[in-house]
């Protein structure tokens, strides 16, 4: 006869054996990567490099899937309606967490998703390019655009670009032109072409611009001086007071994924993203490495969402209609 507990022990390993077969035999076939925005930004490139890992570790072909469009929810809710069962993820990013302000959205941004890990985050840097080349300091680009409102074309793009250059707009006290553009790298290819005055321009793809002199950086948009470029100012020192602005990038799948395969995906990211080789790699990159797994994701995802609407608030953006 079975004790009481060992009944209980018993019932608990029947509860847990379907989910870890599950997570031992997966994956059986490809897995799809959806990257709701353009190639060559950094979403574009933190996933690519994601896809590479996994491919090699799990042993089944990684397919990235660039579905981009508006600001990123086209190609997010193709992974939300997709079949929960780990074959199909998608990177998602602070976009994720504003869009819900400003923008009426096809799914529930709290549940539509399981968090698998977050991966890190990136800063940005105000940056100018050939049109205008007598602007050398934020000073110089702030009275530009008092002298010529609404002419100055601030490229961008849409989620968290948008609510980056906004803030800018609002704290600055000055009309830009901010144009949307279809992702970050276009926006900032544009700049570099004189198609475009000014970019805040995120740090992962921007740096070799940056170091080329194809960009002209003015300041960061961090409260603190970015390691990687500690003699440019902060936004905050040259006048933009309080401005804060870096963006987070994330790895999901749909929502009611298997846990074991969520966790068995985390743990692979997680040990990939933490190595030595890849931690000196993505620093020179411009990434700043935060993992965080995915009940602590479920807990700054409302964090993040209130965060922006405050800034939405204040800048003056046009709020969803709910």
């Amino acid at each position: 006869m079975f004790s009481r507990l060992s009944r209980a022990l018993l019932a608990f390993i029947v509860v847990l054996l379907p989910a870890a077969v599950l997570a031992q035999a997966y994956p059986t076939k490809p897995i799809r990567l959806i990257v709701p925005f353009a190639p060559g930004g950094t979403n574009d490139i933190l996933g690519r490099m994601v896809a590479m890992h996994l491919s090699e570790t799990l042993g089944q072909t990684m397919i990235v899937d660039n579905r981009l469009g508006y600001q990123g929810i086209i190609g997010t809710d193709l992974a939300v309606k997709s079949t929960p069962d780990g074959y199909t993820l998608v990177v998602i990013s602070a976009a994720y967490t504003m869009n819900p302000v400003t923008l009426k959205m096809p799914y529930d941004t709290l549940t539509a998703l399981e968090f698998v890990a977050k991966i890190g985050a990136s800063f940005l840097v105000l940056a100018v390019g050939p049109s205008l080349p007598d602007v050398n300091s934020v000073k110089d680009l702030v009275a530009t655009a008092e002298r010529r409102p609404g002419e100055i074309v601030l490229s961008s793009s849409g989620g968290f670009m948008h609510f980056a250059s906004a803030l800018f707009q609002s704290l600055s006290k000055q009309k830009f032109n901010i144009v949307l553009y279809k992702g970050g790298f276009p926006a900032m290819i544009d700049v570099i072409g004189g198609q475009a005055h000014a970019h805040l321009a995120v740090s992962v793809p921007a740096l070799p611009f940056l170091r080329s002199g194809q960009l002209k950086s003015l300041a960061v948009g961090t409260l603190k001086r970015a390691d990687l470029l500690p003699d440019l100012p902060t936004l905050d020192e040259v006048g933009i007071k309080g401005y804060d602005a870096a963006n987070w990038y994330a790895i999901a799948a749909p929502s009611r994924t298997p846990r074991a395969i969520v966790m068995k995906l985390h743990h692979e990211i997680a040990r990939f993203f933490t190595s030595p080789e890849m931690l000196k790699k993505l620093t020179a990159m411009g990434a700043v490495i935060d993992i965080k797994t995915p009940d602590e994701m479920r807990k700054i995802i409302p964090a993040e969402i209130a965060k922006w609407t405050k800034v939405a608030i204040d800048a003056g953006m046009p709020r969803a209609v709910k």
